[in-house]
């Protein structure tokens, strides 16, 4: 996937369908794996059972596997893609590729996984129609199937001002910041000038002294780790 263009069939599957049909080759929004290795490693250990919700056609879950990561599950809303990872990855049991639409996950019983990793889709979902009703949907969901204590990763280009009160608006999640320098097509991760697994202090409800700190039109991304309390609603 690329970036996030014109909007309104975001929602639908047909459009993803198309998408994919025409797309050449993996796309990873955003990062890739290696560059947000430290942070996952950080957070979820290896053992735990991960849901990558949009996965596409990324080869962002093949990092994990071959980071010792044993069991994730990926969904994703267009058929094409899911059955072409389906046979891509036919050989690799650590992955399982399944055709889901993350605002209905009622396939996953209440407290399913450890971790639900989301690199761009509750930003796609934000640019389509609806979009308040769906994203509120999608985290009612991923709310739903992570257990207690789960971890949600959230990677977006969502400044803090504006993925907060979203965040805290749909469930009781404990909330750590943290953000990555968008890299350049041959840039290194080791280039990133501020320590990737150093969360910054929220001091404030709305996050506007994380957005002063970086400064005006920062150019990073920014990924939410929001730890599910025991009073999910």
């Amino acid at each position: 996937m690329g970036t996030l263009g014109g909007t309104q069939a975001y929602g639908e599957p047909s459009y993803w369908d198309d998408r994919y049909k025409n797309e050449s080759g993996p796309f990873d929004w955003y990062q890739k794996y290696p560059s947000l290795a430290p942070l996952i490693n950080l957070y979820i250990p290896r053992h735990h059972r991960i849901l990558v919700v949009g996965c596409g056609n990324a080869a962002f879950s093949d990092g994990l596997a071959d980071d010792g990561y044993q069991d994730v599950i990926n969904i994703d809303i267009s058929s094409v893609v899911v059955e072409a990872m389906q046979k891509k990855y036919a050989n690799r049991p650590q992955l399982k590729y399944m055709k889901m639409d993350v605002r209905d996950m009622s396939e996953f019983d209440t407290g399913s996984f450890d971790a639900i990793i989301d690199k761009g889709t509750l930003d796609s979902i934000l640019c389509g129609q609806n979009s308040q009703q769906n994203a509120a949907k999608m985290l009612h969901e991923i709310g739903r199937v992570l257990k207690d204590k789960g971890i949600y990763v959230l990677i977006t280009y969502g400044a803090p001002s504006y993925r907060l009160r979203l965040l805290r608006g749909s469930s009781f999640w404990t909330i750590k910041l943290h953000v990555i320098e968008k890299l350049c097509p041959n840039e290194s991760s080791e280039h990133q000038k501020r320590e990737l697994t150093k969360p910054f202090v929220l001091e404030d409800d709305d996050g506007s002294s994380v957005e002063e700190a970086l400064g005006k039109n920062p150019d990073v991304h920014y990924i939410y780790v929001c730890t599910k309390g025991d009073l999910h609603r």
